[in-house]
């Protein structure tokens, strides 16, 4: 090798070190998550969003979506999405391939896309997908790759790092003031006038929507009356769409007798954040403004679809991921005691709930219904051997892992719906067909084989339940309310049955004045339109499936009913879009043409709630011809008996 044939090589040399150099300084590493699970998939109700890949650079972090959707559905996706870590950091959406944002759009069947977020640390393990921070929104948690073991302590092992005393007087009953202001507050730009909140106090029989009306100003004020400490939230309702605030909720915890001072304004980083001043609000804090969305962790259990006998191992599955979520936010945002046991209390009753939902859920797909060809509904049994399951209290062990005694399950408002599916759970229904003893022995059974907090409570559900029927036979009612009366021990609830059994009572008459508020002035002006007749009010919604059941199946029968001169059955319902959605008005064209059907917006729908104190439909009030709102026991109760129903209301009016 001759010189010139030795320099040129190492010129060569020179220049692929230097160029490997260079490329080692710019090649970005990545990490690619093949086979991507999720604690919580996405809950979408038309179709299936599923992740299939998530590639993680020092640029982006991009997921590659499916969504299969039924041809000509709608679907969107929302710009402000963001994901967020196990630290609690927000990685926020860049842009978006193969799908437009914020935009609706039809379904051709299945659509694929890329989402690349802000760059997320490859060395995340466990993070989230939050398609904004809106109610219905759709949110993935728990992402991670196939087979990470995911460890969590025992609730045991957490209860004894957290050390809570209960307080004597937590269960007492007392007003609630929630005020405060919304700083800079400007509602044509932000898109709404009120928040609202369904408050759902087990130990009272009426629940109506709750809602906190928005001074100009930016001020506000709410008083409620609660029976026990309950964390819940006034929710956003926005009426403009091109509202520009990412504001959509104001939770609060309250105990009763408190007012509880929040002013809401943005943070150092730019988002609408509430901040409490004193109180149990202050005191829990951190729970408030956590990410531990429980009874979205639950939702695999609920929404199973396999035979009891294989739902174990989902069970089991479900209640570690939620005591690692817990483990994990607890302590990323360090929550005190207090607030780590209320968080184990909302836990085990989102737990109890999907695990009864379930079996409920199950019962309706092996008996689903069908409609016929007249319109009407029907129920047809699939499996004779598989829903006998669901009333065999031996395949509720899952359950054993409940602490029913403990008050700390009422705290979150979704106890409610807890409770009524402990003591409708199918067990403890079928036992009740036998006796009232053997309903209570078995509800012993479901909840811990003793007599318990929740059972207790059951037993109460089922007086506030039930009243107005056993009331139609003012003779024996006093012995119903007594048998019930002597099977509470729990000094509060027996107290809180008490009160309410007494209150009842006082209602000497049978019908009273519409009362005053917002809302009134809607019925009035029904009244005025039809003066002389008897009022059948009908609530109702395009969501709602029950509603519409009841509509079609009693279409003949209002035919009849709309000949006479002496009553008039309206419809209501809150519509989004004024005058009614393209859906709602083919609804009504279809299923109440000729009837009298008045539409409203969804505002003044949550104000008629609040005014008549109700929150689920279908709901049905009664006005007699002098203006006069019947009372509930005695009130038209379905359209299906309307014209029986409404000469015992006559007959009554009369003594």
């Amino acid at each position: 090798m001759n010189k010139k044939t030795i320099i040129t090589a190492l010129l060569a040399l020179l220049c692929v070190t230097g160029l490997a150099k260079v490329n080692k300084t710019s090649i970005n590493t990545s990490r690619s998550i093949k086979v991507p699970e999720a604690m919580v998939n996405a809950d979408v109700i038309i179709g299936e969003l599923k992740i299939d890949e998530v590639i993680m650079t020092d640029t982006a972090t991009t997921l590659q979506f499916t969504m299969v959707c039924p041809q000509g559905e709608t679907f969107r996706f929302v710009r402000n999405s963001y994901l967020v870590d196990e630290d609690g950091h927000h990685y926020p959406l860049r842009s978006a391939e193969g799908i437009a944002l914020d935009a609706w759009i039809e379904s051709p069947g299945t659509t694929e896309f890329k989402v690349h977020f802000d760059p997320m640390p490859q060395h995340v393990q466990l993070f989230d997908f939050i398609e904004a921070d809106a109610l219905w929104e759709v949110n993935i948690l728990g992402i991670h790759e196939k087979g990470t073991i995911i460890k969590a302590p025992s609730i045991q092992e957490l209860y004894a790092r957290n050390p809570f005393t209960l307080p004597t007087d937590w269960l007492t009953s007392g007003s609630v003031t929630i005020r405060g202001r919304i700083e800079d507050y400007d509602a044509e730009r932000m898109g709404f006038t009120s928040m609202e909140a369904y408050v759902y106090d087990v130990m009272v029989g009426d629940h109506g929507t709750q809602l906190i009306e928005i001074e100009p100003n930016g001020s506000f004020e709410k008083t409620m009356q609660l029976s026990y400490p309950m964390k819940s939230a006034f929710y956003v309702k926005v009426t403009n769409n091109d509202s520009n605030t990412d504001f959509t909720k104001m939770p609060f915890f309250a105990r009763p007798g408190e007012t509880i001072n929040i002013v809401i304004h943005p943070n150092k980083d730019g988002q609408w954040e509430c901040f409490y001043d004193s109180g149990s609000s202050h005191e829990v804090e951190r729970l408030l403004k956590s990410d531990l969305r429980l009874t979205q962790m639950a939702r695999p259990l609920s929404s199973f679809k396999g035979k009891f006998s294989e739902v174990n191992p989902i069970a089991d599955q479900v209640w570690q991921n939620m005591l690692a979520r817990i483990d994990m936010i607890s302590r990323r945002d360090h929550f005190t005691p207090m607030e780590v046991n209320l968080a184990l209390g909302e836990m085990q009753s989102a737990y109890a709930m999907a695990l009864i939902d379930y079996a409920m859920n199950s019962e309706f797909r092996l008996m689903p219904f069908q409609q016929l060809e007249d319109g009407s509904w029907t129920r047809t049994l699939i499996d004779s051997v598989e829903i006998k399951t669901f009333a065999d209290i031996n395949n509720y062990k899952a359950l054993d892992r409940i602490d029913f005694d403990n008050p700390l399950l009422m705290v979150s408002d979704d106890y409610f719906f807890t409770l009524n599916r402990v003591y409708k759970a199918p067990p403890v229904r079928e036992a009740k067909q036998a006796s009232l003893d053997n309903g209570i022995a078995m509800l012993h059974e479901l909840t811990g084989k003793h007599d318990n907090l929740t059972a207790q409570l059951g037993i109460l559900q089922e007086i506030l339940d039930h009243f107005n029927s056993w009331r139609q036979n003012e003779e024996t009612l006093p012995s119903i309310m007594e048998e019930y009366l002597s099977k509470l021990t729990h000094p509060y609830v027996r107290q809180k049955a008490e009160e309410f059994y007494q209150a009842k009572m006082s209602q000497k008459s049978i019908t009273s004045p519409l009362p005053e508020g917002p809302g009134a002035e809607i019925i009035s002006n029904i009244m005025a339109k039809y003066p002389g007749r008897y009022l059948v009010l009908d609530f109702w919604g395009m969501g709602c499936g029950g509603c519409r059941i009841e509509i079609q199946n009693s279409k003949g029968i209002r035919a009849e009913m709309g000949k006479r001169d002496d009553v008039k059955i309206v419809f209501i319902a809150g519509e989004r879009t004024p005058g009614g959605s393209d859906a709602y008005k083919k609804y009504v064209t279809e299923w109440l043409a000729d009837e009298e059907t008045v539409c409203v917006s969804l505002n003044d729908f949550r104000h008629l709630q609040e005014l008549l104190l109700f929150s689920a439909i279908p709901h049905s009030e009664t006005f007699t011809p002098d203006g006069l709102r019947v009372r509930e026991d005695v009130k038209i109760q379905s359209l299906f008996n309307i014209e029986m129903e409404l000469q015992a209301l006559k007959e009554r009016l009369k003594k």
